[in-house]
Order: structure tokens, then C-alpha cells, then sequence
């Protein structure tokens, strides 16, 4: 029972506006014929790239969703937010997120239950808010606090909004 109201809570977004951001990192197309495949592309940018991304800001990461179809396929960018896209490496994408108006959700627990927090935000949240989703890409934001290791952090869903 605990469980649920904590589920409930994390349904309850603050609003922010988001600033224009940088993002860097290893990217792909996912779909459900393969989204079991985006922990590997984390495992394969952490390692490689955090903290050694040129011009990285800050010690937050990000999984950028864009390009989503209604058919449950997207793209998928894990990185950090760099200060210019100047002296990068080849295989990183480089995505430029415009300033936009955010519903932000804080999910709670391991990361294996994040896609339960996203469904609750599309399925239940959205509908009954009276919020129109903007036509830009969603975020997850893993601040320091976020231990890979154990999975377990401070971890944010941020939603574009309209309005």
C-alpha cells in the first residue's frame, strides 16, 4: 500500500521553465521491439564518456526521448549537458533543446520501474490535467545524487508542456 501513495505522489509534478540546453551522448532508435536495450547504451556511454565528455557542465546525466511516432518507437540520447558541441567525438549526437515549459515528476525507486513512472504520466497524469504535451522532447534528469552502481538516485521526468 505504501508503494501506491508513493507512485500517487510522484504524480504530482512541480512546472519549470527550462532553459535552452546542450546535450551530448550515444543515441538510437528503440522501439518495443528493443527497449530492453537502452540500459546497454547507458553502460556503454558511462564508462566511456562521463566526466570525459569535452565541455561536460555539471555531474547530472540525461535520456533525451525524441522523434516519438504513436507506435512506441523513439529516439533514445543518453549524455550530459556540454557547454558548446565544439571538439566532441564523432560518435556523439549532439541535440540542442530550446527553452520550453516543463511538468516535472520526480520518480522514486530503481530505475527498472522508471518505464512505470512514464506510463503513469501518459496514461493517468496527462489526461486528467488539463496540460497539452508540447512538440519537443522529453527528459529524464539523474542528478549527482544518482548512484549507477545500485541504480538508485535522484531521478526527474521532464515533461514539455504547452502554455
Amino acid at each position: 500500500m505504501s508503494q501506491m501513495s508513493t507512485k500517487d505522489e510522484g504524480l504530482s509534478p512541480r512546472f519549470e521553465n527550462g532553459g535552452a540546453l546542450l546535450i551530448a551522448g550515444l543515441s538510437g532508435r528503440f522501439g518495443p521491439h528493443n527497449r530492453d536495450q537502452i540500459p546497454a547504451l547507458w553502460m556503454r556511454w558511462g564508462p566511456q564518456y562521463f566526466g570525459r565528455t569535452p565541455g561536460q557542465v555539471d555531474r547530472k546525466s540525461y535520456g533525451v526521448c525524441s522523434n516519438m511516432d504513436g507506435k512506441g518507437n523513439l529516439d533514445y540520447l543518453a549524455g550530459v549537458e556540454v557547454k558548446s558541441f565544439d571538439g566532441l567525438p564523432a560518435e556523439l549526437t549532439q541535440m540542442t533543446l530550446a527553452p520550453q515549459r516543463y511538468a516535472v515528476f520526480a520518480h522514486q525507486g530503481h530505475v527498472s520501474a522508471l518505464s512505470a513512472t512514464w506510463m503513469g504520466i501518459f496514461d493517468k497524469w496527462l489526461p486528467k490535467s488539463g496540460c497539452e504535451l508540447a512538440a519537443a522532447p522529453c527528459f529524464e534528469r539523474y542528478d549527482e545524487e544518482f548512484d549507477p552502481a545500485v541504480a538508485i538516485g535522484h531521478v526527474e521526468i521532464w515533461v514539455p508542456v504547452k502554455g
